[in-house]
């Protein structure tokens, strides 16, 4: 299990883009399952949609997407490394996510190689799958983002 505290060691996402609040489970290099609570007060609700306020899918996968960088350990020399969202595939979205809900990310691990890491993703609430899709990550160098000048 990890605190929110433990996360943001893990992560480069802080609120309000930060999704994952809590992991309950963590099998490095392998699968996680975390928490994120939906909340009215998140900004996005203002305009998606006014009167009607339900997540936008886009914020759901990236909230699988940000357990999934939980899962992925990087090695001591991997450091200068960023590893980033590539493709995402397949995602359904079966039922709506409105504020009060928690949403329960279960990510797994599919294909990993040293370049390349393969997941599959099931959001759900209740016990119900509100969610699913798979997503595929590759890393590159942290200075092709910004390079040194």
């Amino acid at each position: 299990m990890m605190n929110l505290l433990e996360i943001n060691e893990r992560i480069g996402q802080r609120p309000p883009f930060q999704m994952i609040e809590r992991v309950l489970e963590i099998e490095p290099n392998k699968s996680a399952v975390g928490i994120k609570n939906v909340s009215v007060n998140e900004p996005y609700f203002m305009g998606h949609f006014p009167g009607t306020p339900i997540m936008p899918g886009v914020l759901v996968i990236e909230s699988c997407a940000q357990l999934c960088s939980i899962v992925i350990s990087p090695e001591q020399d991997d450091l200068d490394r960023l590893y980033v969202l590539l493709k995402v595939d397949g995602f359904k979205f079966l039922r709506p996510i409105i504020p009060g809900d928690t949403m329960k990310i279960a990510v797994t691990a599919e294909r990993m190689t040293k370049s390349s890491f393969e997941f599959s993703a099931v959001v759900t609430v209740d016990g119900q799958t509100r969610a699913k899709g798979s997503m595929l990550f590759t890393s590159i160098p942290r200075d092709s983002v910004y390079p040194k000048e």
